[in-house]
């Protein structure tokens, strides 16, 4: 169980959090001191929302390592994990991840059925990745991007529609979230996947196409361009979000005061920028993000900022 629980990659549950961020976002419409029982309806599906991502990212982890076991023994990191060891049986592991997929989806199907199709859209992409789409240039880190984003749909498929009281009165709020925010997290979630792209061609050299045969498709001077551009487009989806009006005004203030969270945003794209250059770091972004003190207190303070704004707006109302 312990070697199973090592390849389910605890550490990387950490972008598993990415199916909280509607709930983050629209706390300045849900939010009712009067209904508590609504509220908690709310926030306990969303919950369930990141367990069974948490369930789906495990088995998917699972399975990509029993595909992948003779390439990862090459692999002076990937060598140690538990399939690539031994400590699993490649048998076991798929009857495993199997078992952990049919528990997610059947939990899915019990919040919704838009859920089970997030929830299996994200397995059909995950094993296609695994199989094909891990060996076509630009399409591969455009497929990890994808999953970053199905987890922010999921998140909010989770506590659309949802009835709280009001004024004494019960009423259906819809939390369904702004799309710019699903283009932000499919922009970050690019800029991750390149850098992590950069550091393995970095640290593989010579023995990339060994490692990963789509490194030999890349070079850094194609991935530090590629970075630059989608850097740059994230920092600015993020900018227009906060101040946008039409669809995204249900989700941000209009007072604009949201945009007090712009610098954190920039300060954590060029801080990420300066770890892959100057530190050469990338290959891992979830160690990177408990790891990098100033990174983690920019997120914390980005997180208490946002919060802020939203409460208040929520509070003044």
């Amino acid at each position: 169980m312990r070697a199973i629980i090592e390849g389910s990659r605890p550490r990387q549950m950490i972008k598993n959090g990415l199916v909280l961020v509607p709930l983050f976002f629209t706390v300045n419409i849900w939010f009712s001191a009067t209904d508590l029982s609504g509220m908690t309806t709310i926030v306990v599906r969303a919950f369930a929302a990141l367990g069974i991502f948490i369930l789906l990212s495990a088995a998917i982890y699972l399975f990509n390592d029993s595909v992948d076991v003779e390439k990862d023994r090459m692999h002076p990191k990937k060598k140690l994990r538990p399939i690539a060891s031994g400590k699993i049986s490649v048998r076991k592991a798929y009857g495993t991840s199997l078992l952990m997929m049919i528990t997610a989806l059947a939990a899915s199907l019990y919040i919704s059925s838009p859920m089970i199709l997030i929830s299996g859209l994200y397995l059909i992409i995950n094993i296609a990745y695994t199989y094909w789409l891990k060996n076509i240039v630009i399409l591969d880190v455009m497929t990890i991007a994808s999953g970053f984003v199905l987890r922010a749909m999921a998140g909010s498929i989770a506590i659309d529609r949802t009835t709280i009281i009001q004024n004494n009165v019960p009423t259906e709020v819809d939390l369904t979230i702004s799309p710019w925010l699903y283009v932000v997290t499919a922009l970050g979630a690019l800029f991750i996947a390149l850098a992590k792209r950069r550091n393995e061609l970095h640290l593989a050299g010579s023995n990339s196409p060994a490692q990963r045969p789509i490194l030999s498709d890349y070079s850094i001077a194609l991935l530090d361009n590629l970075i630059n551009v989608v850097a740059g487009a994230t920092l600015i989806a993020y900018t227009l979000y906060t101040f946008s009006t039409g669809i995204s005004e249900a989700n941000v203030p209009r007072n604009h005061s949201m945009m007090l969270t712009i610098p954190f945003v920039a300060y954590g794209v060029l801080r990420y920028l300066y770890l892959i250059h100057i530190d050469g770091v990338g290959e891992t972004p979830e160690e990177i993000v408990i790891k990098d003190k100033p990174l983690l207190i920019n997120i914390l303070l980005w997180l208490v900022t946002g919060s802020s704004v939203l409460m208040w707006t929520r509070l003044t109302v």
